[in-house]
C-alpha cells in the first residue's frame, strides 16, 4: 500500500479497533524502515493557525509529506474547526498521489460533509478515496464489552 502511494480509510463505530489498526500499520511501516507521522484532525488545525501568521503553511505541508505514511486518527468524533478542515484538505491535497495516508473515522468518508463544509469535504474525499482501500469495522465496542463484563478494571484490594 505505502510503496504504491495508496490510502487507507478505516471507518466504523467507536471501540471497533480503528485506532489500534492504524497504530499497528504505523508500527509495521516503522519496522520496515519507513517514516511515519501521526495527527488528529485538530492537530492539523493547530498547524494551520500557527503557520498562517507567517504564511508558511505550504512549506509546512511540503515538509509533512516527506514522511512515507501519514496517519490521521479519530475523524468524526467532534465537529471539525474551520482551521482543522482546511488543514485536512491541505494535507490530503499535498499528499495526493505522492504519499500514503491512513485515516480512521467514526464516519464513512462520504459523510465528512456532516463535520466540515460541503465544498471542502467533497474536494478532500475526492482526493482521499481516489487511490484508497476502505475498511468498514462493525460490532460493539471492545472497551464497553470489557467494562460491562467486569474486565475493565481490577477490584481494589
Amino acid at each position: 500500500m505505502v510503496s504504491r502511494r495508496e490510502n487507507l480509510c478505516v471507518c466504523g463505530p467507536s471501540g471497533t479497533g480503528k485506532s489500534h489498526f492504524s497504530e499497528a500499520l504505523g508500527q509495521a511501516a516503522v519496522e520496515a524502515g519507513l517514516s511515519v507521522t501521526w495527527f488528529t484532525i485538530e492537530d492539523l488545525g493547530v498547524l494551520v493557525r500557527r503557520h498562517r501568521v507567517d504564511d508558511s503553511i505550504t512549506r509546512t505541508m511540503a515538509r509533512l509529506i516527506r514522511c512515507d505514511l501519514i496517519i490521521i486518527d479519530d475523524i468524526g468524533l467532534l465537529p471539525v474547526s474551520p482551521d482543522a478542515a482546511e488543514g485536512f484538505y491541505r494535507l490530503v491535497d499535498a499528499a495526493y498521489e505522492r504519499r500514503s495516508l491512513a485515516v480512521s473515522s467514526n464516519l464513512h468518508p462520504s459523510g465528512f460533509d456532516e463535520i466540515m463544509p460541503k465544498t471542502l469535504a467533497t474536494a478532500t474525499v475526492d482526493r482521499l478515496l481516489h487511490h484508497a482501500h476502505v475498511v468498514v469495522t462493525q460490532g460493539d465496542s471492545f472497551r464497553l464489552t470489557q467494562a460491562t463484563s467486569g474486565q475493565g478494571v481490577k477490584p481494589f484490594s
